[in-house]
């Protein structure tokens, strides 16, 4: 019988929060829909913002940095054999993205990655990966309700082209992260923390 008030009274209680929310919406927002290219678009063009940020926000003449063992105490063991150095960073996100955006396309990149892992100066640098997003961008253009969810010849395999698309930002988030360390290291504040 206890159990049987306990179950009424949740269930009255969970009816009067619902007429509660149901009354108090009238002032609420109405919800809209997005297009899955809106969704995409607004993904990329937060992470393109941070990233930039973060680029440009490092001195040139750090361009070559990277973590070594002797920026940590010994005692950490830490290793740092192959690190990326700053600029590596961003080659390696702005090859990425269009590796990326090329699988949505279903097109052979437009650069050669060698030609960008050949630039060493921040200038270079942040032109292509402007340029790289330039064309994430256009690839993300053509995601449609239609096609987003249709699988591709993707990354490893057959994926979806909104899978791809997410996955260039949250690629680019784990550099963007590494990127922001090196800010610290060098200290330099990110422009996400000011």
């Amino acid at each position: 019988m206890r159990l049987l008030y306990v179950c009424t009274a949740l269930i009255l209680g969970g009816c009067t929060l619902a007429g509660s929310a149901q009354a108090g919406s009238t002032s609420a927002k109405v919800a809209t829909q997005m297009s899955p290219v809106q969704a995409q678009e607004e993904l990329l063009n937060l992470f393109e913002q941070e990233f930039m940020g973060v680029a440009q926000a490092m001195p040139a003449d750090k361009y070559g940095f990277a973590p070594t063992t002797a920026t940590f105490a010994i005692s950490q063991g830490a290793k740092f054999g192959g690190v990326r150095t700053f600029a590596q960073e961003i080659s390696h996100v702005t090859t990425a993205n269009y590796y990326f955006a090329s699988k949505i396309l279903g097109e052979k990149m437009p650069v050669d990655p060698k030609s960008i892992d050949s630039l060493t100066t921040k200038e270079e640098l942040l032109k292509a990966a402007a340029d790289s997003f330039v064309y994430a961008h256009k690839a993300l253009a053509t995601i449609t309700p239609e096609n987003a969810y249709t699988t591709i010849d993707g990354v490893d395999g057959l994926h979806t082209r909104s899978v791809v698309a997410s996955f260039i930002s949250a690629h680019g988030y784990d550099h963007y992260g590494q990127m922001v360390e090196y800010l610290r290291m060098n200290g330099v504040v990110p422009p996400g923390s000011k």
